[in-house]
């Protein structure tokens, strides 16, 4: 991805959907176990929701629009795992509802995931 991806990026940053901004306040500002976490990210092709590359993880939030996008969110957690990440797919209505336990278990992942030196 060139240029093109960053700008595109940078617009969605900017329509963020309230499940997104939601979720952002408990990742940003290293506030999930001092991780940096980036939202609307460039990989490769792909633009994520969220990724924490000390982590190797990728959040993304679906909406009700994904449901008739299901092998395209299939080969893109494929490529993405190829590429050494893990992927966690949250519902947006589940952020909305049910904040603490989405957080929990993304914690729970990063917790799973760090270097002993680093808990």
């Amino acid at each position: 991805m060139g240029r093109g991806s960053t700008s595109m990026a940078r617009g969605l940053r900017k329509r963020s959907t309230d499940s997104e901004r939601r979720l952002w306040k408990h990742l940003q500002a290293r506030r999930m176990r001092g991780l940096k976490f980036r939202r609307q990210e460039p990989i490769g092709r792909y633009i994520v929701d969220f990724v924490c590359y000390e982590a190797h993880l990728v959040i993304e939030l679906d909406g009700a629009c994904h449901a008739s996008k299901l092998d395209d969110d299939r080969l893109r957690d494929s490529w993405l795992e190829e590429q050494g990440f893990r992927v966690i797919r949250v519902l947006d209505n589940e952020v909305m509802i049910n904040t603490q336990g989405v957080l929990e278990v993304i914690d729970k992942d990063c917790q799973d995931h760090q270097r002993p030196g680093e808990r």
